[in-house]
């Protein structure tokens, strides 16, 4: 057994607070050192108690949630804050601001479950997995490779993508370091949260390719989960309005989560952002962000790109999944789409990214420097997926000069 991770349970209901110590208390290696009623009381017992966990509710008085992570920060750059929402237009509201403020990640309350007892597994479920994840302190063994995912009823298959006519090649961008287990370039030693590589890869070294890099890009397509609601603000934020290409992404989230998502960043960004809704078209310079519990699917009517919204199961245990958007883009641009993975857990997004490569196109992956959780991105690198491991500072301006240079060539020859 590793060392205990310390928890500090924040929230002004009595009775929510027992829900979450009683939550923690069978987990492995957590225990709950201490509860506070509000933000105010929280900052006394941060500094004594030194928790590696906070997890904290949004409305509360003297000080909200919001607020104690604003203080928080001021202090203690690094403690993982969750924050404990509900699941509301208000509650999603609140809990994005959390977010822009510093929190780490965030859990909803358990809403139209028969009982305590369902509640409490309820939250056991969402919660005890982050709380490994983000203290950094439990190193569980690699869990096995599952097997290819078979798509579901409803989502694209991984056919082989129609070629795209009349695309040259071109150099090839700088390759992440060739040996066998060498960490990108910028990248701290592995976290826990990075998904084990697949079978006889060499993590870190790119796989050989069926065509060369460097043509016109038509789409961008960006898979997150933990710490991306952060990320994709701060990358969007860097990609000028006048981008000649649509953007889809997939962001693990819940509904309605989504949507007031979709509208912050429409509000905070130079692009046009909105919540991809069923046949909607694509368009450049927008922004298309899957909705909660809908898998986001293109398809082409005449020379048009549509949006399908897919209730197919879930894939990775995520409805949205970013395997199941990155199949669809393979199947339709193949060779002219640029993958982007951001931070998150697990590793949604390298199954998809596999048939995107063998389609022709390129991958990034964020740096686990600069990750909150290097499992999605760090499975692609394992795997031998990324064309470039980049830190998140710089990958806007990457992905804005690989659309600009490959239209430029494109438009020269």
């Amino acid at each position: 057994m590793g060392p205990m991770i310390s928890v500090l349970v924040v929230d002004d209901s009595v009775v929510v607070r027992r829900l979450i110590v009683d939550a923690l208390s069978g987990a492995d290696q957590i225990e709950v050192v201490g509860t506070a009623s509000n933000g105010l009381l929280a900052q006394a017992k941060i500094d004594q108690l030194k928790p590696d966990v906070i997890t904290m509710d949004i409305e509360m008085p003297q000080m909200d949630g919001i607020t104690a992570v604003r203080e928080l920060r001021k202090r203690h750059k690094r403690i993982p804050v969750i924050m404990f929402s509900t699941l509301s237009a208000a509650g999603a509201a609140s809990t994005l601001e959390a977010l822009a403020a510093g929190a780490t990640d965030y859990v909803t309350k358990p809403s139209n479950v028969g009982s305590v007892n369902e509640s409490i597994k309820a939250v056991r479920t969402e919660l005890v997995p982050k709380i490994y994840v983000l203290s950094g302190k439990r190193r569980m063994s690699a869990p096995p490779m599952p097997p290819p995912a078979r798509p579901s009823a409803g989502a694209p298959s991984a056919a082989p993508p129609r070629p795209i006519p009349g695309r040259p090649g071109a150099a090839s961008p700088r390759p992440i370091p060739g040996r066998p287990g060498a960490t990108p370039p910028g990248a701290a030693p592995a976290r826990p949260g990075a998904a084990p590589a697949g079978p006889g890869a060499r993590p870190g070294s790119p796989a050989p390719r069926r065509t060369t890099p460097g043509g016109r890009i038509d789409i961008l397509a960006i898979g997150s989960s933990t710490g991306g609601p952060d990320a994709l603000t701060k990358v969007l934020q860097h990609i000028p309005a006048d981008i000649s290409v649509p953007i889809v992404i997939t962001q693990h989230m819940p509904p309605v989560f989504t949507k007031m998502f979709a509208e912050r960043l429409d509000r905070s960004t130079p692009l046009r952002v909105v919540e991809a809704g069923d046949g909607m078209e694509l368009n450049p310079s927008w922004a298309y962000i899957a909705p909660g519990d809908k898998h986001l699917v293109l398809h082409r009517r005449g020379t048009s790109t549509l949006i399908q919204l897919s209730s197919a199961p879930p894939e990775n245990s995520c409805r949205p999944a970013v395997d199941v958007m990155f199949r669809s883009v393979a199947a339709l641009y193949g060779a002219s789409a640029y993958a982007t993975v951001l931070t998150g857990m697990g590793h949604d997004g390298r199954g998809g990214a596999k048939v995107l490569r063998d389609a022709g196109a390129e991958i990034l992956a964020q740096d686990e420097a600069s990750s909150v959780v290097w499992g999605m991105p760090g499975a692609v690198v394992g795997a031998g997926l990324a064309d470039e491991v980049l830190p998140l500072d710089r990958i806007a301006a990457h992905l804005v000069n690989r659309v600009k240079s490959g239209r430029s060539a494109a438009v020269a020859r």
